[in-house]
């Protein structure tokens, strides 16, 4: 599972082989979360309220990379790193 981003304790990856719709997966100690990059909802999983804040405040900033990391991966290209919170 690549990597793209990790920040605060989180870590953000894709796996090459999920399935529509775009989404990437949100670790955070024990917790992870499948989050639908379009809708920045979670599909799947839980995190803690205040990592999943973190979570969807960076996926707001960063939806644009993520489609286009999602859009890699679906071609089996190498994913580009995306910066972290600030």
């Amino acid at each position: 599972m690549p990597r793209v981003s990790t920040f605060y304790g989180i870590v953000i990856a894709m796996y090459y082989q999920d399935h529509a719709p775009p989404q990437f997966h949100a670790r955070y100690g024990n917790h992870e979360a499948l989050i639908d990059i379009q809708a920045l909802r979670i599909l799947q999983g839980w995190l803690p309220r205040r990592a999943l804040a973190l979570v969807f405040e960076w996926a707001n900033l960063r939806q644009s990379e993520l489609l286009s990391d999602w859009s890699a991966a679906a071609s089996g290209v190498p994913l580009a790193p995306i910066a972290p919170l600030d």
